[in-house]
């Protein structure tokens, strides 16, 4: 890795506490690597060789079985993947793609089981950031077996609305309709349809681009709950 490069690293959440003498060790053999789109970086029941950082752009994690595929969550900076299959020396249960260019830190899983033990400041924040994972994963679940299709989408609008909307209350899909869909546990086809269920309350979309002209009438059907939607774990 650059010398130019460290500062950037030094100050992520996960090792912004660390000792320099732990910091120098982590990083011993790590390197960042720009990664074009579409890129298979990891595949599922593989050895965790490395845990990944994502520095720039955006990586989705994706699991196959009996011929289906799901997309299981969007990796976005600055957060990590897999660190529970790097800690416990495990295969991925998941694969990994790039979305888009992304800038990657790799930093080779023995490097971070050894730091661990003897670094008691980087153990807690990996307990934080595993602590942070999980609750969001219960969210996400509970999403899932507590809602409706058309709930589930509305609240995701909201959500969208609330971090992207301007004024108007326009916003374009972090995503496309395909990935939105398997994050979301439905078809296209169902999507679809739950994009024409929300039309009576004040969601118009034209592609990627949405608005929301009845933000009320959306809350009043979505009925958001903290203990689900809030992003803060």
């Amino acid at each position: 890795m650059r010398p130019s490069d460290l500062p950037q690293v030094r100050a992520l959440r996960l090792f912004e506490s660390m000792s320099e003498p732990s910091f120098a060790a982590l990083m011993q053999a790590s390197y960042l690597q720009t990664f074009p789109a579409q890129l298979e970086l990891i595949h599922e029941g593989e050895p965790a060789d490395f845990l990944y950082v994502v520095i720039e752009g955006c990586v989705e994690l994706f699991a196959k079985s009996n011929g289906r595929e799901a997309i299981m969550a969007m990796v976005q900076p600055v957060g990590t993947f897999i660190l529970a299959a790097v800690l416990r020396d495990a295969v991925y249960l998941m694969s990994a793609r790039t979305t888009s260019r992304s800038k990657l830190l790799l930093i080779p899983a023995q490097n971070v089981r050894e730091v661990l033990e003897g670094d008691a400041v980087f153990a807690r924040a990996i307990a934080e950031e595993l602590a942070g994972c999980y609750r969001g994963v219960v969210k996400e679940y509970k999403s899932l077996k507590l809602r409706t299709s058309v709930e589930q989408l509305a609240n995701r609008l909201l959500r969208y609305h609330k971090e992207r909307g301007d004024s108007d209350g326009a916003f374009e899909l972090p995503y496309d309709k395909k990935t939105l869909a398997s994050l979301l546990g439905m078809t296209p086809e169902n999507l679809s349809r739950s994009f024409n269920t929300l039309k009576p309350y004040g969601v118009e979309v034209n592609g990627a681009q949405v608005r929301v002209t009845d933000l009320k009438a959306l809350e009043t059907l979505a009925k958001p709950n903290p203990l689900i939607d809030e992003r803060t774990n």
